[in-house]
């Protein structure tokens, strides 16, 4: 479960920034498997663990460290939109 998990909160960014495809295995997840993650999160069962934050201005850096292998956890991407780019 925790594969398809992953696989659904991923692949979606991977299939717009990166050059491979990623799909699943298990089809299109079902309303009630939404309404099961979304139990699990509210109860705090399946809680992010998040390694590292950058701002958009520090993607290739965020990217860099992804790669390396460091990040033990999620690397988050904020984006301010008080801040014009």
């Amino acid at each position: 479960m925790a594969q398809y998990i992953k696989s659904m909160l991923i692949g979606p960014l991977i299939r717009i920034w990166g050059s491979k495809k990623m799909g699943s295995m298990f089809g299109n997840p079902t309303q009630k498997e939404y309404a099961f993650l979304i139990e699990l999160f509210e109860a705090g069962k399946l809680v992010p663990i998040i390694d590292k934050r950058y701002t958009l201005s520090e993607v290739a850096e965020a990217f860099r460290y992804l790669e390396e292998g460091h990040a033990r956890g999620k690397v988050i991407i904020t984006v301010d939109h008080n801040n014009k780019i």
